[in-house]
């Protein structure tokens, strides 16, 4: 008799947990985020974030679901990381050097070190964070970051050399600013969506980027050169992080996922970068304009004139001589 009630007991008891189960199954929404990205809808960059986000879904089994709201249509470039703070946005994608000053760890990736491409400006720029933890990022859940490849001179008139460029009002951002005005030029502050308008009504003669602006922004419609100073090639460091409070809400399990697919998106951001590189030089040819290879020697002369921007960078920001030696370290880790 006592048997039977035992077994009748734990029968009600499994049947009611099975019961509560099952109404917490069906009751349960899926996590829903939104994540505002600068990029436009079209761009390769935005495409690899959505793919990112398409993954986070299927690898949760859809309990998250993300919404995308691209062409900076949530937040502006420039508002995207507060945006993710204050939880205007619960991820945002944009970059660093649009606002200047904030973040001056990270800012010793964009130095003009002579980054040779995408995919090891990418990972350079996701070692050296893991590497130096910056407090300055200590606000947000960075999931990944990438970079772009080497940063050139694309213009409306030719430049072959230093002089060429004196005087000559250029586009840029963050420490290209510093860039340009080491080469002699008047650097002109203004994010990537502008800066076809402002080419093409000659607010600027030119702009700093990579090749991929050429196509990704139609920047070669409004310019005819584009001058190869790979020697001074810059990158600019780009993240995509996650509200501090909404990351800590999420389930061990999902944080897990979350970490798994970003680890991997460094370097497939890092591939869209060289392959937009090579679409935009392909592009740009296509309607006729002109790519201008300085010569070794041309190539040293820009390279001399950039060294102050290192040099001011090092004695201006505590522990800058770490961080330069170490970015140059992983320049050639990952360039072999």
């Amino acid at each position: 008799m006592i048997k039977r009630i035992s077994m009748f007991f734990w029968a009600v008891v499994i049947g009611i947990s099975l019961t509560a189960t099952s109404a917490f199954c069906a009751d349960s929404k899926p996590i829903k985020l939104t994540f505002s990205i600068f990029f436009p809808p079209t761009h390769g960059q935005t495409k690899a974030a959505m793919d990112w986000a398409k993954e986070i879904e299927k690898r949760t089994d859809n309990k998250v679901k993300i919404s995308i709201f691209a062409g900076g249509t949530l937040t502006k470039a420039p508002q995207c990381y507060d945006g993710v703070v204050k939880g205007i946005s619960d991820l945002g994608f944009s970059l660093f050097a649009y606002t200047r000053g904030r973040f001056p760890v990270m800012a010793a990736v964009d130095l003009p070190m002579g980054y040779p491409s995408g995919r090891v400006a990418s990972r350079v720029a996701q070692e050296f964070a893991k590497t130096f933890k910056p407090k300055e990022l200590s606000d947000v859940k960075v999931l990944y970051l990438h970079a772009h490849g080497p940063g050139l001179l694309h213009t409306k008139n030719p430049v072959k050399k230093l002089e060429d460029i004196k005087g000559m009002k250029i586009r840029a951002t963050g420490l290209s600013a510093k860039i340009v005005k080491a080469l002699g030029g008047v650097p002109v502050a203004m994010p990537q969506g502008g800066t076809y308008e402002a080419l093409k009504k000659g607010v600027v003669e030119g702009t700093f980027g990579p090749m991929e602006v050429l196509k990704g922004w139609k920047q070669a419609e409004v310019i005819k050169y584009t001058t190869e100073c790979y020697s001074i090639g810059y990158t600019t460091t780009f993240f995509v992080v996650m509200n501090l409070d909404k990351w800590n809400a999420l389930p061990d399990n999902i944080k897990k996922i979350f970490d798994e697919v970003s680890n991997k998106y460094t370097d497939v951001h890092g591939k869209v970068w060289d392959s937009t590189d090579q679409e935009g030089r392909k592009y740009t040819l296509s309607l006729g304009n002109k790519i201008i290879s300085l010569s070794d020697e041309e190539s040293a002369r820009w390279r001399k004139a950039v060294e102050p921007v290192i040099s001011d960078y090092i004695a201006n920001t505590p522990d800058g001589d770490k961080y330069v030696k170490k970015i140059r370290e992983l320049i050639k880790q990952y360039s072999k």
